[in-house]
């Protein structure tokens, strides 16, 4: 009988390696990446290393209400970690009833990750998943109850681990012995770790409760200021992310650019844009500017009308308590 289980590959070394161990028990693993605003495993250099196919699967529309809304909470960070494990576990399941698969493989290691990679958080996860006895993670199977794969002896428990804690010595042994190279961070790349990023969305979450993609492609750009409750200011760090803003623009948004010296463009998304906040709005993006004048000329504008105005470059110690 041919055996087949899927493996969830998150673009980190352990995803790699626990799909690696399960495929040298003779078992037909097809692997898949779940991409996301935050994530994006490098597929192709994936599969080349492991062997396999890796299919992408973009899930970023969905999992915007994982972020939204986390039954389980946020770690440090602004990571749903314990959600959007069960989140992506529950789409492994119904790939598993698509390609005919007996169990699934992840690359979680005990006690490394303090929020969803202890004991208790585990089982949550795989009950919540809709998993119970069909998840198995080869890295610490050893440490942990055996599974339906593991008690039918589909797999070798003895050919499993009992890896556990923060250390990458373990794993980075045996992706030597298995000629594993090139893998990416424990978490990824996952933006949702990064304090800097998760402070813009932790911002936008408090301001603007039905934001979409396009609003967190936004968050990846440039520098942020919150100049209201009700108006946050974007503005382009170099020629590159002046280009990326153009099409982020929306309807109602302003524009803003510097005539006559370089510097970056920006976009004013506000729902009362009084003329004090042009103002301020345009001074911020001054200051920025590359200029020989004491004044600097800003057009304002939005998809109706613009104008250009003179002002003077905000001082840098009023941009503290503004930036994100």
């Amino acid at each position: 009988m041919s055996l087949k289980a899927i493996a969830l590959i998150s673009g980190g070394l352990d995803s790699a390696l626990a799909a690696k161990v399960i495929m040298l028990q003779r078992i037909d693993v097809a692997g898949f990446a779940f991409t996301t605003p935050f994530t994006h495993p490098q597929v192709e250099r994936l599969g080349q290393s492991l062997g396999i196919e890796v299919r992408a699967i973009d899930i970023s529309p969905e999992y915007l209400d994982v972020v939204k809304n986390p039954r389980f909470g946020f770690g440090n960070t602004m990571n749903p970690c314990i959600d959007c494990h069960i989140f992506m576990l529950k789409k492994a399941r119904e790939l598993a009833d698509e390609y005919k698969a007996y169990f699934i493989i992840t690359g979680e290691v005990l006690g490394q990750r303090p929020m969803s990679q202890n004991k208790s958080a585990l089982g949550k996860i795989e009950k919540e998943s809709g998993l119970e006895g069909l998840l198995l993670r080869p890295l610490s199977a050893r440490l942990l109850a055996p599974t339906i794969p593991e008690q039918r002896g589909w797999v070798d428990r003895d050919k499993l681990f009992d890896f556990s804690g923060r250390s990458r010595k373990p794993q980075i042994e045996l992706a030597k012995q298995l000629g594993l190279e090139g893998f990416g961070q424990p978490v990824g790349g996952c933006l949702l770790t990064d304090p800097g990023f998760s402070r813009r969305l932790k911002d936008l979450i408090a301001h603007q409760q039905d934001f979409n993609l396009s609003d967190v492609q936004l968050l990846k750009i440039g520098r942020h200021f919150r100049l209201s409750g009700r108006a946050k200011l974007i503005l382009g760090r170099n020629r590159i992310e002046n280009q990326r803003l153009a099409p982020l623009v929306k309807s109602g948004d302003i524009h803003l650019e510097p005539v006559g010296s370089p510097g970056p463009a920006g976009i004013l998304r506000s729902k009362d844009a009084c003329p004090e906040l042009l103002e301020l709005s345009a001074g911020i993006l001054a200051r920025y500017c590359d200029h020989n004048s004491e004044q600097v000329s800003v057009s304002i504008g939005d998809e109706r009308e613009s104008r250009v105005i003179r002002c003077f470059p905000a001082k840098p110690e009023d941009l503290d308590a503004l930036r994100i």
